[in-house]
């Protein structure tokens, strides 16, 4: 025992302080010092053909669902909040992170989440006879230092506890967030012939948008026209029924469009800067347990969009920044309270998309002459992201132009039936990936026409699949079942506590081998450098410290689909990285593309970067 830490560095084998010792502004400076090497490099890597179909992509993957949600909270805030707030929120979430953020790949602007905390926020402060859109910038106020404490005080390295079992089952509540407001906006309509023409607008968006991505998966037409079909389908499929209603008897039915104003003016008449002072004392302090559950939903909604954005199958290759961004977070925040806008933050899926939409694949073909099956079959295997921050502040300043008033009147043309559809569409692609709807199908699913090498087929015991997926599914329905009620606006605390059930009880319940196969990091353990690492990882113990806990501590390796958060467990002795080793996935590939501009010069950034080690991090 004696020799073996006598080899062991002095640094390493320090126990770590208490955890009531915390080192102020670490985790910033450490997020600023990893990503600075890079921010040149994220400009100059722009210069590649996927930045501008993504940038297309993501404008309309943002704008639409912003013009839904407009709607919405139009609807169910007495016109506080309409098209030009919710589209300059998204200006300014894109502007600010993309340019100063350490994670310029998250999409921010405004979710489901947050409508529905403004309007339930509406539906409790009126009656009171409190000046809404003052009691929302004092929110906005109030979490700026909330925010601004969780940065300063390294919160984000908890999310080392954030596995795909939080991130599945918010991800799930979010899916069916967007299928209810579809289903919402088609009750408006009543039960004569604009519901009935609605709702086949509606479903047609709907199949014809499903086709489209389908088809982008197929092996029908050619690569080009594939990859065609699934970045413009679902816009081209909005352009084409806004003016589809005007064909034929159609023209006669009279369907509700989407309400707008005039162009860089509020929806209500009042000056863009909020009366702030146009409230009393005490709802200023009544404004605080509000902006308590705001940060809370922030906190968590905002660093899960991030982490999904960098997710274990994206190959990245520079570092992530929580710390930071939670910080640029709070600004943000306060902007949008001062002016009256929608406070914007993360968005699922479109971050996640973000991400997919700039990767660059190669086809690879199975030919594998022992499996008759699978010869002759293929894959599509990432190689790289094009991590820059061109197409982030790109879709920005087209939805800047979008509320220019000749585009505002274009908006005006489309019928709510196709935001209704465009609801539908979001809402399954977000159930399609979730890790949740991947074990239901494996668990409903014919065993004899499962494969064999289904990850799932190692939990040996099916009914700790079933009890997983139960608890997830409870989870989901708490977190829905409140978001129903008047006390929707304390949906955060739900969410939130997620995270110890992950952390605290689920081990509990199953033993570490199956919590490894049915529940896994959602980043990679190059991504969670900037916290510490991963829950179960410790990606900077040495092989003696993983020693002790290999007989007790799985460590999960990604196998299978990282979408779906199945992986299988393996001991920590057996999976000890090196730091060369700590962003294997976003290696892979880089030295198959020589022409990328990613040789020497390129890695020393990155070590330049990655020097400060996780182990200091993790004693914040």
């Amino acid at each position: 025992m004696t020799d073996r830490h006598s080899t062991t560095s002095p640094r390493r084998s320090r126990p770590p302080p208490p955890w009531w010792k915390i080192h102020l502004f670490r985790g910033m400076i450490h997020d600023v010092r990893r990503r600075a090497p890079f921010y040149w490099s994220d400009w100059l890597d722009a210069w590649d053909y996927r930045v501008v179909p993504a940038t297309v992509y993501m404008y309309f993957a943002n704008i639409l669902p912003a013009l839904a949600f407009s709607l919405d909270m139009f609807t169910k805030t007495n016109m506080q909040y309409g098209v030009n707030e919710v589209l300059l929120a998204s200006v300014l979430g894109s502007v600010v992170f993309s340019i100063i953020a350490c994670q310029p790949l998250v999409i921010v602007g405004v979710t489901g989440p947050i409508t529905v905390f403004n309007y339930t926020i509406y539906d409790i402060i009126t009656p009171l006879g409190t000046n809404y859109l003052a009691f929302m910038c004092w929110i906005g106020l109030w979490a700026v230092l909330l925010h601004w404490i969780l940065a300063v005080t390294n919160s984000c390295n908890w999310l080392r506890y954030v596995t795909r079992f939080p991130c599945d089952t918010f991800g799930f509540y979010v899916a069916f967030i967007y299928l209810q407001k579809g289903i919402q906006v088609l009750e408006r309509f009543g039960y004569e012939a604009p519901f009935y023409l609605s709702l086949s607008v509606a479903l047609l968006v709907f199949a014809i948008a499903y086709i489209c991505g389908e088809l982008g998966k197929a092996a029908l037409f050619r690569h080009p026209v594939r990859v065609f079909l699934k970045d413009y389908g679902t816009p081209l499929t909005v352009i084409f029924f806004t003016g589809f209603i005007h064909l034929g008897r159609m023209k006669s039915v009279e369907l509700e469009r989407l309400p707008t104003t005039r162009p860089f003016f509020p929806t209500a008449d009042r000056p863009w800067l909020v009366e702030l002072w146009d409230i009393s004392v005490g709802e200023v302090f009544l404004a605080l347990p509000f902006a308590i559950l705001l940060t809370i939903l922030f906190w968590f909604d905002h660093n899960v969009s991030s982490l999904i954005a960098q997710g274990t199958e994206f190959p990245l290759r520079k570092p992530a920044g929580f710390h930071w961004d939670i910080f640029l977070l709070g600004l943000t925040t306060g902007v949008a309270g001062i002016l009256g806008l929608p406070f914007p933050n993360g968005l699922i899926p479109q971050a996640p998309f973000h991400t997919e939409s700039l990767c660059v694949t190669k086809v690879e073909v199975d030919a594998d002459e022992n499996d008759r099956e699978a010869k002759g079959h293929y894959t599509y295997k990432r190689t790289h992201v094009v991590e820059q921050r061109v197409s982030n502040l790109a879709q920005g300043l087209l939805t800047l132009g979008t509320a220019t008033g000749p585009l505002l009147v274009v908006l005006h043309l489309i019928p709510q039936a196709v935001l209704a559809g465009l609801f539908f569409i979001m809402g399954y692609q977000a159930l399609e990936a979730n890790g949740i709807t991947q074990k239901l199908l494996f668990l409903l699913r014919d065993r004899a026409l499962t494969p064999a090498n289904h990850p799932l087929n190692r939990v040996r015991r099916r009914a700790a699949v079933w009890a997983f997926v139960a608890i997830e599914i409870v989870g989901f329905g708490a977190t829905f079942a409140i978001t129903q009620t008047i006390a929707a606006v304390g949906f955060p605390v739900f969410i939130f506590a997620l995270i110890p059930v992950r952390a605290l009880l689920l081990p509990r319940l199953f033993a570490p081998g199956e919590l490894g196969i049915l529940d896994a990091p959602t980043a990679s353990p190059f991504t969670m450098e900037s916290v510490g690492g991963a829950y179960g990882t410790g990606v900077d113990d040495d092989v003696d410290s993983d020693s002790h806990c290999s007989k007790s501590s799985p460590r999960p390796r990604q196998d299978g689909s990282a979408s779906s958060g199945v992986v299988v467990g393996e001991t920590m002795a057996a999976s000890v990285k090196s730091e060369e080793r700590l962003a294997e996935e976003g290696r892979q590939g880089i030295a198959e593309k020589p022409d990328l501009g990613t040789g020497s010069h390129r890695l020393s950034r990155r070590e330049l970067g990655s020097r400060l080690s996780a182990e200091e991090v993790k004693q914040s």
